[in-house]
């Protein structure tokens, strides 16, 4: 049996779900999930579908071919169509902080990402001894201003090395060059707390503190050239009070940063989410 997962979308429409739904049908698939959502402002209809298919005579190709002649100009839909079994291939990058990555790395080792990781690539060497315990390959790829460009190129050589699909962000306190996330558009996965731009700096947690905050949050996006700005997976808030040092915070700060990236990273791998005017749709 092989199963495809088809995101779809375009401008709403009469006959869009009887013409996908029929044609699946008439190609002896089974749909086993649907979910759709029509934004009525900009009028746009968004489509997941999951379908299972007899594996003979049955190609990816063939239903792709059917969809770049049948509905791309029908309907002049935009689509994507993944096979569920293949892993897409994530790359991690850090810096110094392990949280993240301690996590991520349990939840791929306990199977509850669908994704494989090929290499974990770091401007600082010091989590090296992490991807060593993991047996994962560690690239130190030192970037600076003054060796930018260079470490850029060498950055992008080891990604296509790897044929990676997509990547995250474990807590990497580097700015990606706008030709990675080029390269990478709407395939880079970031974490930070939710302090900004009210409490910017080296210290956010230090001065929310001393501002007495009652919320702490953590958002995950996908990176765009504006800083902090791209469309977002997932978010989480937990509540402090004065009882809370600022110990507190950072330790609840983390534990959140952990959840909603790895939520992410999930929503991601499983093909759950459509990006749309720095907005994403994020199906169940």
């Amino acid at each position: 049996m092989k199963k495809i997962i088809i995101l779809i979308h375009c401008k709403d429409q009469k006959g869009i779900i009887a013409t996908i739904t029929n044609y699946i049908a008439q190609s002896k698939g089974n749909i086993v999930y649907l979910d759709q959502h029509v934004d009525a402002d900009q009028n746009v209809f968004f489509m997941r579908l999951e379908c299972e298919f007899q594996e003979n005579g049955f190609t990816v190709e063939s239903i792709q071919k059917d969809f770049e002649t049948q509905f791309t100009n029908q309907f002049e839909m935009s689509w994507e169509l993944y096979e569920s079994n293949q892993k897409p291939k994530m790359a991690l990058l850090v810096s110094k902080y392990d949280h993240c990555l301690y996590d991520i790395l349990s939840r791929y080792c306990t199977g509850e990402l669908h994704v494989e990781i090929p290499l974990i690539l770091s401007n600082h060497p010091d989590l090296q001894s992490i991807a060593t315990r993991f047996d994962i390959p560690f690239y130190h790829v030192p970037f600076t201003k003054e060796i930018k460009d260079e470490a850029e190129k060498k950055q992008l050589e080891i990604l296509a090395a790897y044929s990676i699909d997509f990547i995250v962000l474990a807590r990497y306190m580097q700015i990606v060059t706008p030709t990675v996330i080029q390269h990478y558009k709407n395939r880079i996965i970031n974490i930070h707390h939710s302090f900004l731009p009210a409490f910017p700096g080296a210290k956010p947690y230090h001065s929310a503190f001393n501002r007495g905050v009652k919320i702490i949050g953590a958002t995950s996006h996908y990176v765009t050239a504006e800083l902090d700005e791209g469309p977002i997976i997932e978010q989480d808030i937990t509540r402090v009070s004065h009882i809370h040092s600022i110990d507190d915070f950072i330790m609840k700060g983390r534990d959140l940063e952990r959840m909603v990236l790895a939520r992410a990273i999930k929503l991601h791998a499983e093909r759950k989410t459509i990006v749309y005017n720095n907005k994403t749709v994020v199906f169940s």
